[in-house]
């Protein structure tokens, strides 16, 4: 349910909300959040809430330091882990400068821009998300450590699987708050899972992204346990990708999901330094069905994107070269901007790759380009990039690629 502002008003004022988080996130998709009493709701959605940006990474110095938090009303969201009485609610926001100009640095700002973009060109593309995390045991002192939960394997059972209760807790939360998972399982690694949640428009399927992120942390928390989304938390065992399903739907009623897909291939390598942002993203590469080349295929888990097996609305394409480590309003502003490049341009589809490239030939192998080999080569795409130039602020990639 999307809210209006006497709505949350109402809301508020019957169900007895003690506190309201307005949440937001830095340029690298960390979520940080400000608490209020309800009597601050009035000023928050008439002038926001200031903030201090100069210790937000992204956003700012000393000099420049006050930003404005201006609550989305249409997020309100109850936090089912906080106390029922006295509850606690979750709007997420978007930043602005005290004027009430939108921050350009704000990341869920730049993705409104690229829905805009597609909007005007006649598109609507909406996105799935399937995640991947590890569920680590704690030491005595409550740290994280590198002992797996289990030792299952791919889609295994209990009581091999011990994650299989954790993986429900987290998906009767989701419930709760609002949010349609599909399915979910084990993974290949050992204590690996994942969610898959349905799909949405780019704004909502963003912020679910944010909100699932800190489902599973704070249910694993609960449960004694660590939530690893990092990109390869084990040096020989799966890494953690970030499976991004993208669906297209034309007001002319033609079908643009091929221009869709050959802009995203256009444009892959030149997107990575955003799509996989540290170090660890590039060991993931090649190994364990993340894919290192870009081509296509049907079905193919070897290939950068897929068409997966299905009819109508259900008809999509699947990125997998992003990891969690990705920030989601940057990955889905600029796949969309992908996408809108190649139904402009009409680019023809790259000829279909149907072979396993986890063992083809050397000679197939040569013939195809490749995803950057380390975060260095992708920001040195992306600082060369004029399509990343026209999208992505000088600030943003200046923080991403001279960290």
């Amino acid at each position: 349910m999307k809210y209006s502002i006497d709505e949350v008003k109402q809301y508020v004022q019957e169900d007895d909300v003690k506190f309201i988080r307005l949440a937001f996130c830095d340029v690298f998709g960390k979520q940080k959040n400000i608490s209020i009493m309800p009597e601050e709701l009035d000023r928050a959605f008439a002038y926001g809430i200031a903030f201090d940006a100069s210790s937000i990474e992204g956003y700012g110095d000393e000099t420049h330091s006050d930003l404005f938090l201006m609550p989305d009303s249409s997020t309100l969201m109850a936090l089912p882990w906080r106390p029922e009485h006295g509850k606690v609610v979750r709007m997420y926001s978007d930043v602005t400068y005290p004027s009430g100009k939108p921050y350009e640095c704000d990341t869920r700002y730049l993705l409104k821009q690229a829905i805009r973009a597609a909007d005007e060109a006649g598109v609507s593309i909406f996105f799935g998300a399937e995640q991947e995390f590890y569920l680590f045991e704690l030491d005595q002192n409550g740290k994280p450590t590198k002992i797996p939960y289990d030792d299952a394997g791919y889609m295994d059972v209990a009581p091999e699987d011990k994650g299989e209760n954790i993986r429900r807790e987290i998906c009767l939360t989701l419930e709760q708050m609002g949010i349609r998972p599909e399915s979910s399982h084990h993974e290949g690694g050992p204590g690996q899972n994942e969610i898959d949640f349905r799909y949405s428009d780019p704004l909502t399927a963003a912020d679910n992204v944010m909100t699932f992120q800190t489902i599973v942390k704070t249910v694993a928390r609960r449960n004694g346990l660590w939530a690893d989304f990092s990109p390869k938390p084990l040096e020989h065992q799966p890494g953690n990708g970030f499976h991004i399903n993208m669906s297209i739907r034309s007001r002319d009623g033609s079908d643009k999901l091929p221009y869709l897909i050959a802009g995203v291939l256009d444009k892959a390598a030149e997107m990575t330094a955003f799509l996989n942002p540290s170090q660890e993203s590039y060991l993931r590469f090649g190994r364990s069905r993340a894919p290192r080349y870009i081509s296509w295929s049907s079905e193919n888990r070897s290939q950068l994107v897929r068409i997966p097996a299905a009819h109508g609305e259900y008809r999509r394409a699947e990125l997998r070269s992003p990891d969690p480590t990705a920030n989601p309003y940057l990955a889905f502003a600029l796949i969309i901007y992908a996408g809108l490049y190649g139904i402009q341009n009409r680019l023809p589809m790259p000829e279909v790759v149907d072979q396993n490239l986890f063992r083809a030939s050397a000679e197939l192998i040569s013939s195809l380009r490749k995803l950057p080999d380390s975060l260095e080569e992708a920001c040195l795409l992306a600082k060369q990039s004029s399509f990343i130039a026209e999208h992505i602020p000088a600030a943003v990639l200046d923080i991403y690629c001279n960290k």
